[in-house]
């Protein structure tokens, strides 16, 4: 093995998730409710091994609800410090749009993952998913109406 090899698998490894936030015609949060944790999320899930931020949303949102997005825009990039259970971690929110009511209607979740979905305000999210997420939303939705990507750090 040579050293530039060496010392690039030396460096840190970091955790990265990356979810798209969805609205309906009516401006609620699509919000999904894994099968495994009680908190909802947003539909993503972890990036994996040599992939992008932006590819593991599409793949995690073809995945999660069966719809196939092109996210262009990232609304938030969240930088997570290690706490007792976690390493530390990258989380990614890009913009998966105004879903039609068609659209909505073709969504279909895995069983085994995911128990349903809803659309919700961002006051009743709060209530179902845990506050880094629900501050991330806060945020995204503020970076809706503005050309900015917000950065948050927690």
């Amino acid at each position: 093995m040579n050293d530039r090899k060496a010392w690039y698998e030396s460096l840190p490894k970091k955790r990265m998730g990356s979810g798209a936030l969805f609205l309906n015609e009516q401006g609620s949060l699509l919000l999904v409710n894994p099968t495994y944790k009680p908190q909802w999320e947003i539909p993503g899930g972890l990036v994996e091994l040599n992939e992008s931020p932006r590819t593991a949303c599409i793949r995690e949102v073809k995945e999660e609800i069966g719809l196939k997005i092109e996210p262009e825009r990232i609304l938030c990039l969240h930088y997570l410090h290690a706490e007792e259970e976690q390493t530390e971690g990258i989380m990614f929110i890009f913009w998966g749009g105004v879903l039609t009511a068609a659209e909505i209607a073709s969504i279909r979740l895995p069983e085994s993952e995911l128990s349903e979905f809803r659309f919700v305000s961002i006051e009743e999210a709060a209530q179902l998913v845990t506050p880094q997420m629900s501050n991330r939303l806060q945020k995204s939705l503020e970076a809706l109406s503005t050309e900015k990507m917000i950065y948050l750090e927690s």
